[in-house]
């Protein structure tokens, strides 16, 4: 296995080599643009011929550009990324420059998106196959993570910068962009493929299929989704724990291995290595299993154990997370002895609360940032007053849920209260915008909604073309309240978002970013757009025992 500083030369070597190809790459992919729109003509309507042999003639002249811009952006992109500033984020927004997100904004989003979709489709197996040879590159033989700087959204986000390039309108370099997606993309599927072979011809032995983590987006579904329809019998699965037999010599009590469990648990160094964290678990359940007194309640601490093996073998929980989790074990293990409903139904509220556990890990800040470790001190303390009470039963756990919903209002208080200078201006212009609506509707005029006094000329756009949208998406976002979180494709990358505000007329809503201060003033056509292209929907908590509970009834089987 690679050293860190071994695999980080490794993989420069590897970036540099492939952006020295990169050139290359996209001339293939112009190429392949106009002969897609070229072999499309015949079908085309009349705009439409117009609007393609405009691009042809664009795109031919300005051929050097495209390449430019495409190189340049992927060369930002990955060197954000090697930063540690990640993949392209959005740049947080000035307090005095707040901008609408409107349908002309989206409908980029919505054309990346699909040419990620284009090339995954497309490339699957030998953008796998490159992310395997890419983690033995950096010496992590079990791809827990994906290191591959070239993924479909960095390309995507180049061919967006490439259409860029020409001197056109957005509507068409959107076009350009379409034609070229599945070009990019099966160019591509030889470029992953190159590398692949590149990398094996020189000594590299790919890593392990069998963790590989793919990446996220629309094709993956939500973490946990899967398992929506699954509902576990627990008390069935109990009863099919083995027993063992009673041990020659005397155990201690069960209470007091469980005692010096959470003791342990809760000295461990926050940078303990996962598999000794595992060791140690293993060795308590061990020894709780050998100080069961009865067989029902081996049965018991068995089942427990394995629930949180694979709750905390998931690979989506960030190791500061999955260290509250495994603190939990050892109360929720004394729930499941004295309460029977713990395992009666997966909806228990000591389920519920390491639902909650594990949500915080998906809408807090990153690790390592101030506000993430101000919540997680909160959440050490809550479990110490839980691990110390005496009668651990449903009514605690109900109430530390209450306590975490008074603190995530408070959070969301705080956020709103940092944005109230943005919130007052959408409402004012979300006021005049409405008002301009009804003037040109009495008047059966026009209204240049621009020329209105006070609203910031910087947020005033055209009125879009309005289309119906479908029937779900209205109904889902008149839903939404203050404080849902939701997860979206803005601005070229998923992001997890929190609804500040929604405007009292339904025309305007602001979002936070959950990793950043940026903030986003979305109008509704956009966010309908996005929801009904995939590309925006509610970010719940995931039922952590019912996936655990499905993973644990395969192993059984195996």
């Amino acid at each position: 296995m690679s050293s860190p500083s071994t695999g980080s030369e490794a993989l420069q070597r590897f970036v540099e080599d492939e952006l020295v190809r990169a050139p290359f790459l996209v001339d293939q992919v112009i190429d392949g643009a106009v002969e897609h729109m070229r072999n499309g003509i015949p079908g085309m309507s009349p705009h439409e011929r117009a609007v393609a042999a405009d691009l042809l003639m664009k795109s031919l002249a300005h051929r050097q550009h495209l390449v430019d811009y495409y190189v340049r952006s992927l060369r930002q992109q990955v060197a954000d990324e090697r930063s540690g500033r990640g993949p392209a984020p959005a740049p947080a927004a000035p307090k005095l420059s707040l901008a609408l997100v409107d349908e002309e904004e989206v409908s980029v989003d919505v054309e990346i998106s699909h040419t990620i979709e284009a090339i995954r489709s497309v490339a699957e197996y030998e953008l796998r196959e490159l992310q395997t040879f890419i983690s033995a590159l950096v010496g992590d033989m079990e791809v827990a993570r994906d290191y591959n700087p070239f993924r479909a959204e960095t390309h995507a986000r180049a061919l967006w910068a490439a259409s860029q390039a020409l001197p056109m309108s957005r509507g068409y370099q959107l076009t350009f962009m379409r034609h070229a997606s599945i070009p990019l993309a099966q160019v591509l599927r030889k470029t992953y493929a190159g590398a692949s072979s590149r990398l094996e011809a020189a000594g590299v032995e790919p890593a392990s299929h069998r963790t590989l983590v793919l990446p996220s987006g629309s094709r993956r579904s939500r973490p946990g989704s899967n398992e929506a329809s699954f509902n576990p019998d627990l008390l069935r699965m109990r009863d099919s724990m083995p027993v063992r037999e009673a041990p020659a010599a005397p155990a201690p009590p069960l209470e007091a291995v469980l005692e010096q469990t959470e003791a342990q648990l809760r000295t461990l160094p926050a940078d303990t290595q996962p598999a000794e964290f595992d060791r140690l678990r293993h060795e308590q359940r061990e020894k709780l299993v050998q100080s069961a007194p009865t067989a029902v309640d081996q049965q018991v601490v068995e089942l427990v154990g394995r629930l949180f093996d694979n709750i905390l073998a998931d690979r989506g929980l960030a190791p500061d997370i999955k260290l509250l989790l495994s603190r939990l074990q050892a109360p929720a293990l004394r729930v499941a002895l004295h309460d029977p409903k713990a395992l009666a139904k997966d909806g228990h509220p000591v389920w519920q609360f390491a639902d909650q556990l594990a949500f915080l890990g998906d809408i807090l800040s990153p690790p390592g940032t101030a506000a993430r470790d101000e919540v997680l001190q909160f959440m050490q303390g809550l479990l110490d007053h839980l691990v110390a009470e005496q009668e651990q039963n449903a009514a605690l756990y109900q109430w530390a849920l209450e306590r975490l919903a008074r603190h995530a209002q408070q959070r969301l208080e705080q956020r709103c209260h940092l944005a109230a200078g943005e919130i007052t201006t959408l409402q004012d212009l979300e006021h005049r915008l409405v008002a301009s609506r009804d003037i040109t509707s009495s008047m059966g005029g026009t209204l240049d909604v621009a020329q209105l006094d006070t609203v910031p000329a910087a947020l005033i756009d055209a009125e879009p073309e309005r289309k119906k949208p479908p029937a779900t998406a209205q109904a889902w976002l008149e839903q939404r309240s203050p404080g849902d979180w939701v997860r979206m494709f803005m601005q070229g990358r998923w992001v997890h978002a929190q609804l500040l505000w929604p405007g009292e007329h339904g025309e305007l809503f602001l979002f936070c970013d959950n990793a950043s201060p940026t903030t986003w003033a979305v109008r509704r056509n956009a966010l309908l757009t996005l929801h009904g292209e995939n590309l925006l929907n509610t970010l719940e908590p995931r039922a952590l025992v019912r996936a655990a509970a499905k993973q644990v009834m395969r192993q059984m089987v195996r």
